[in-house]
């Protein structure tokens, strides 16, 4: 176990994703199994963001065990390596992305665009398979402590899978991130009367045993689902589903929380206080609001929480 300056543990091993880096397919880290039968084209994303590796030491255990799908075709994304190889236990939430985020680049305007970065070419090299996909999971984990949580655009198609994994069981329904188009966005999975669906992962906090446990187990189910696995989809168990009303983004440098907040703490009275942002008070807006994935620490122009109502079913 390592401790930085700032008392962020790193209580799991580095995956070592020297073999994960190759891929089969021409591309960098992208690893394609077909199984001769017809079905869906199902990827599965792991480190888009260079410290989240847990989804990425799940990948490279299904990769050593020779991924046979059931029917369609699974490919596996090791997307961030670049950012990965600047880990530093020592320091580890330095090696996020190299030049920007590539959670915030997935648009049109961005990726036929003429500006330039690391981020932006990996995806523009990961486009054609991101845009081949019927069904895409995305693997992430989060810096502050949260429970685990499926985000999902607010669509039947994209719900109704999130449910059926059924891990994680709180599912929150967004239109999409203030600072920038995320892989959830991507116009194939938004477009009108789609019926593909991509969903994005926060296991847990990073670094913790327990989230590649919780990664693990949505990555067997969205197979299972999928009808990809050799056994059946397991019956899961009742999914929360909640929609963002807010996103709070930090107007000053002093954004602060009154207490410290747990992501999927449920604030059960509106108008309760949770936060200042300078002279400005921020209040809950409705009852049993859930704050999704607080950050304690927040730059200015940097959302520090969204605010969540629980939607009917």
């Amino acid at each position: 176990m390592t401790e930085d300056a700032s008392g962020f543990q790193v209580r799991v091993p580095v995956p070592d994703l020297g073999v994960a880096a190759r891929g089969n397919t021409g591309i960098q880290g992208v690893w394609r199994f077909d199984s001769g039968v017809a079905g869906p084209q199902a990827v599965i994303v792991s480190l888009i963001h260079g410290n989240e590796f847990t989804g990425a030491a799940v990948l490279a255990r299904l990769l050593c065990a020779g991924p046979r799908p059931v029917r369609g075709s699974l490919t596996l994304v090791f997307a961030n390596l670049d950012a990965f190889a600047r880990f530093d236990p020592a320091d580890p939430t330095l090696s996020r992305y190299v030049d920007e985020d590539l959670n915030r680049v997935w648009s049109p305007q961005h990726l036929d665009g003429r500006r330039d970065s690391l981020e932006l070419r990996r995806a523009r090299a990961l486009r054609p398979v991101v845009e081949a996909a019927d069904v895409l999971l995305d693997l992430h984990s989060m810096l502050w402590p949260s429970d685990p949580l499926i985000l999902a655009k607010a669509t039947p198609v994209a719900l109704d899978l999130a449910r059926a994994i059924g891990i994680p069981g709180t599912i929150v329904a967004d239109s999409g991130h203030p600072e920038g188009p995320r892989l959830i966005d991507h116009a194939p999975f938004i477009a009108p009367g789609t019926r593909r669906a991509a969903l994005l992962v926060e296991a847990g906090t990073h670094w913790e045993p327990g989230t590649e446990v919780v990664a693990e187990a949505c990555v067997s189910g969205f197979l299972r689902v999928l009808g990809m696995a050799p056994v059946p989809a397991a019956p899961c168990g009742d999914a929360s589903v909640w929609r963002v009303t807010r996103a709070v983004t930090a107007v000053s440098r002093h954004f602060a929380f009154t207490g410290s907040f747990r992501g999927g703490a449920v604030i059960p009275r509106a108008g309760t206080l949770i936060a200042r942002d300078g002279a400005a008070e921020i209040r809950t807006p409705h009852d049993d609001c859930m704050l999704v994935m607080p950050s304690p620490r927040v730059m200015r122009g940097h959302v520090a929480v969204r605010l969540a109502a629980r939607a009917e079913s």
